[in-house]
């Protein structure tokens, strides 16, 4: 496993819609990406800020806390669950030091597959459902600054 250079504003493959990761063996990038958070630190963080315009994002919302629950998601959907939104400072790796409010669902379902393609649902509030909005939307082109 190794850190990764994380791909800093106003890279354009920030601003890329990122390709379906299909049945490729992501397990190294996985490993690499979720040591690369812990070193930065952060909390979560998607494909193209490693520069890999691929659909995934690893994200571990307990780590800083003493409780690490990392998760590695391929070709994640979120779907909002109910109409409550949460207002929530977030940073970015890839914007350091430019903390914004954003305002997201407080509730959400996260869909998507594991490393050996198994289909995963699960549904996370507060902090969790922040932190996989927020990666999720990396891999749409979209950032905490639009």
């Amino acid at each position: 496993m190794s850190v990764l250079p994380i791909v800093q504003w106003p890279d354009a493959r920030l601003k890329a819609m990122c390709d379906p990761v299909g049945g490729e063996d992501m397990r190294a990038l996985a490993a690499d990406m979720l040591e690369t958070i812990y070193a930065a630190p952060g909390r979560g963080l998607a494909g193209p800020q490693v520069g890999v315009l691929r659909r995934i994002f690893v994200m571990d919302a307990g780590w800083k806390e003493g409780t690490p629950t990392p998760r590695i998601c391929l070709d994640p959907v979120i779907q909002p669950l109910g109409d409550a939104v949460a207002t929530l400072e977030e940073g970015c790796l890839s914007i350091p030091d430019r903390p914004v409010q954003v305002t997201r669902p407080a509730r959400v379902r996260l869909t998507y597959r594991d490393l050996d393609g198994a289909a995963q649902s699960v549904e996370l509030e507060g902090a969790e459902a922040a932190i996989a909005q927020h990666e999720a939307d990396h891999l749409d082109g979209k950032l905490i600054i639009d």
